[in-house]
Protein backbone atom coordinates (compact mmCIF):
# COMPACT_ATOMS: atom_id res chain seq x y z
CA UNK A 1 0.00 0.00 0.00
CA UNK A 2 3.26 2.72 0.82
CA UNK A 3 4.21 1.51 -2.30
CA UNK A 4 1.19 2.24 -4.10
CA UNK A 5 0.96 5.95 -2.42
CA UNK A 6 4.86 6.67 -3.30
CA UNK A 7 4.20 5.78 -7.01
CA UNK A 8 0.92 8.05 -7.30
CA UNK A 9 2.65 10.93 -5.22
CA UNK A 10 5.33 10.60 -7.96
CA UNK A 11 3.02 10.43 -10.78
CA UNK A 12 1.14 13.45 -9.33
CA UNK A 13 4.49 15.39 -8.88
CA UNK A 14 4.87 14.74 -12.96
CA UNK A 15 1.85 16.12 -13.31
CA UNK A 16 2.41 19.42 -11.82
CA UNK A 17 5.63 19.69 -13.59
CA UNK A 18 4.22 19.17 -17.17
CA UNK A 19 1.22 20.83 -16.74
CA UNK A 20 3.39 24.72 -14.90
CA UNK A 21 5.96 23.69 -17.74
CA UNK A 22 3.15 23.66 -20.88
CA UNK A 23 1.38 27.16 -19.07
CA UNK A 24 4.56 28.95 -18.90
CA UNK A 25 4.91 28.09 -22.57
CA UNK A 26 1.99 29.45 -23.32
CA UNK A 27 2.57 32.66 -21.43
CA UNK A 28 3.98 35.83 -24.21
CA UNK A 29 7.11 36.55 -23.09
CA UNK A 30 7.96 40.24 -22.78
CA UNK A 31 9.42 41.46 -25.94
CA UNK A 32 11.85 45.21 -26.10
CA UNK A 33 12.14 46.31 -29.63
CA UNK A 34 14.21 49.89 -29.96
CA UNK A 35 14.79 51.78 -32.90
CA UNK A 36 15.47 55.23 -33.79
CA UNK A 37 12.75 57.40 -35.28
CA UNK A 38 13.28 59.98 -38.35
CA UNK A 39 11.06 62.86 -39.63
CA UNK A 40 10.44 63.03 -43.44
CA UNK A 41 9.16 65.86 -45.67
CA UNK A 42 8.05 68.35 -43.35
CA UNK A 43 9.37 66.56 -40.00
CA UNK A 44 12.92 65.93 -41.98
CA UNK A 45 16.10 66.72 -39.48
CA UNK A 46 14.39 65.59 -36.39
CA UNK A 47 14.99 62.70 -34.93
CA UNK A 48 14.62 60.54 -31.59
CA UNK A 49 15.29 57.09 -30.52
CA UNK A 50 11.95 54.94 -28.78
CA UNK A 51 11.84 51.60 -26.85
CA UNK A 52 8.97 49.38 -27.40
CA UNK A 53 8.09 46.78 -24.81
CA UNK A 54 5.77 44.13 -25.88
CA UNK A 55 3.70 42.26 -22.79
CA UNK A 56 1.67 40.55 -25.18
CA UNK A 57 -0.80 40.36 -28.24
CA UNK A 58 -3.94 41.04 -28.55
CA UNK A 59 -6.71 38.35 -29.70
CA UNK A 60 -8.61 38.07 -32.47
CA UNK A 61 -11.76 38.51 -29.80
CA UNK A 62 -10.46 42.42 -29.34
CA UNK A 63 -9.70 42.84 -33.13
CA UNK A 64 -13.35 42.05 -33.81
CA UNK A 65 -14.22 44.82 -30.83
CA UNK A 66 -12.30 47.17 -33.02
CA UNK A 67 -13.94 46.68 -36.14
CA UNK A 68 -17.31 46.72 -34.27
CA UNK A 69 -16.42 49.76 -32.56
CA UNK A 70 -15.40 51.76 -36.21
CA UNK A 71 -18.56 49.63 -38.55
CA UNK A 72 -21.02 50.95 -35.35
CA UNK A 73 -19.56 54.64 -35.11
CA UNK A 74 -16.51 55.23 -37.02
CA UNK A 75 -13.16 56.56 -35.98
CA UNK A 76 -14.52 58.03 -32.70
CA UNK A 77 -16.21 55.00 -31.39
CA UNK A 78 -12.58 53.04 -32.55
CA UNK A 79 -11.25 55.31 -30.38
CA UNK A 80 -13.52 54.82 -27.32
CA UNK A 81 -12.99 50.90 -27.74
CA UNK A 82 -9.25 51.35 -27.64
CA UNK A 83 -9.21 53.75 -24.73
CA UNK A 84 -10.86 50.85 -22.74
CA UNK A 85 -8.97 48.20 -23.66
CA UNK A 86 -6.16 46.11 -21.42
CA UNK A 87 -2.62 47.41 -22.00
CA UNK A 88 -0.55 45.33 -24.20
CA UNK A 89 2.56 47.21 -23.73
CA UNK A 90 4.18 50.78 -24.14
CA UNK A 91 6.03 53.06 -26.44
CA UNK A 92 8.68 55.16 -24.53
CA UNK A 93 10.56 58.19 -26.34
CA UNK A 94 14.13 58.38 -25.58
CA UNK A 95 13.21 61.79 -23.55
CA UNK A 96 12.17 59.88 -21.09
CA UNK A 97 9.25 59.49 -19.10
CA UNK A 98 6.77 56.36 -18.88
CA UNK A 99 5.77 56.65 -22.04
CA UNK A 100 2.36 55.36 -23.47
CA UNK A 101 0.39 52.28 -23.05
CA UNK A 102 -0.41 50.13 -26.69
CA UNK A 103 -3.79 49.10 -26.31
CA UNK A 104 -3.73 46.76 -29.58
CA UNK A 105 -0.81 44.72 -30.75
CA UNK A 106 -0.51 42.00 -33.28
CA UNK A 107 2.09 39.57 -35.04
CA UNK A 108 2.07 38.69 -38.31
CA UNK A 109 3.93 36.30 -39.69
CA UNK A 110 5.51 37.19 -43.54
CA UNK A 111 7.96 34.95 -45.39
CA UNK A 112 10.81 36.35 -44.14
CA UNK A 113 9.98 37.50 -40.59
CA UNK A 114 7.09 38.95 -39.15
CA UNK A 115 5.31 42.54 -38.84
CA UNK A 116 3.96 43.66 -35.60
CA UNK A 117 1.28 46.14 -35.87
CA UNK A 118 0.46 48.95 -32.83
CA UNK A 119 -2.61 51.14 -32.56
CA UNK A 120 -3.41 53.25 -29.88
CA UNK A 121 -5.71 56.62 -28.79
CA UNK A 122 -3.27 59.52 -28.93
CA UNK A 123 -3.06 61.37 -25.88
CA UNK A 124 -4.54 64.68 -26.40
CA UNK A 125 -2.13 67.62 -24.89
CA UNK A 126 -3.42 71.00 -23.12
CA UNK A 127 -2.58 73.15 -25.86
CA UNK A 128 -4.64 70.92 -28.45
CA UNK A 129 -7.70 71.00 -25.85
CA UNK A 130 -7.65 74.71 -25.07
CA UNK A 131 -7.64 75.95 -28.66
CA UNK A 132 -9.59 72.95 -30.16
CA UNK A 133 -6.76 72.88 -32.72
CA UNK A 134 -7.49 70.41 -36.29
CA UNK A 135 -5.06 67.57 -34.81
CA UNK A 136 -7.73 66.79 -32.00
CA UNK A 137 -9.31 64.74 -34.65
CA UNK A 138 -6.11 62.74 -35.55
CA UNK A 139 -6.29 61.01 -32.20
CA UNK A 140 -4.77 57.44 -33.08
CA UNK A 141 -0.99 56.67 -33.25
CA UNK A 142 0.02 53.72 -35.19
CA UNK A 143 3.13 51.42 -35.35
CA UNK A 144 3.94 49.22 -38.10
CA UNK A 145 7.94 47.31 -37.69
CA UNK A 146 8.69 44.52 -40.44
CA UNK A 147 11.17 42.33 -38.43
CA UNK A 148 13.15 40.75 -41.07
CA UNK A 149 15.36 37.48 -40.50
CA UNK A 150 18.31 39.44 -41.83
CA UNK A 151 18.33 41.75 -39.27
CA UNK A 152 19.92 44.54 -40.96
CA UNK A 153 16.69 44.69 -43.15
CA UNK A 154 14.18 45.58 -40.75
CA UNK A 155 12.32 48.77 -41.15
CA UNK A 156 8.68 50.29 -39.88
CA UNK A 157 6.97 53.57 -39.64
CA UNK A 158 5.41 55.27 -36.90
CA UNK A 159 2.22 58.00 -37.52
CA UNK A 160 1.81 59.98 -34.12
CA UNK A 161 -1.60 61.33 -35.22
CA UNK A 162 -4.04 59.70 -37.70
CA UNK A 163 -7.46 58.41 -37.93
CA UNK A 164 -9.70 55.97 -39.81
CA UNK A 165 -12.05 56.72 -42.31
CA UNK A 166 -14.23 55.22 -44.96
CA UNK A 167 -13.64 55.77 -48.26
CA UNK A 168 -17.04 55.80 -49.72
CA UNK A 169 -16.05 56.28 -53.49
CA UNK A 170 -13.29 53.42 -52.97
CA UNK A 171 -15.67 51.39 -50.38
CA UNK A 172 -12.64 50.54 -48.26
CA UNK A 173 -10.94 51.70 -44.51
CA UNK A 174 -7.92 54.30 -44.96
CA UNK A 175 -5.51 55.24 -42.33
CA UNK A 176 -5.35 59.24 -42.74
CA UNK A 177 -2.31 60.73 -40.97
CA UNK A 178 -2.31 64.49 -40.14
CA UNK A 179 1.08 64.83 -41.19
CA UNK A 180 2.08 63.90 -45.15
CA UNK A 181 4.01 61.21 -44.78
CA UNK A 182 5.18 59.36 -41.57
CA UNK A 183 7.96 58.92 -39.47
CA UNK A 184 10.67 55.98 -40.28
CA UNK A 185 12.34 53.74 -38.08
CA UNK A 186 15.41 52.32 -38.25
CA UNK A 187 18.34 50.56 -36.83
CA UNK A 188 15.39 48.40 -35.19
CA UNK A 189 17.25 46.07 -32.41
CA UNK A 190 15.18 43.32 -30.64
CA UNK A 191 16.38 42.76 -26.93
Amino acid sequence: MFRHTKSCLIIASLLVVFVATAVSDSEPKPETIQAQVFGTTTMAGRNFGITIIIEGYSTPAEQKTLIDAFTKGGNEKLVDALSRMKSKGRVRLSSGGVGYQIAYIRSIATPNGRTIRMITDRPINIAEAMFSSRSEDYDVSLIEIHLSNDKSKSTGNLVAGGRFKVDKKKQQIEFESYHATPWRLAGIMER
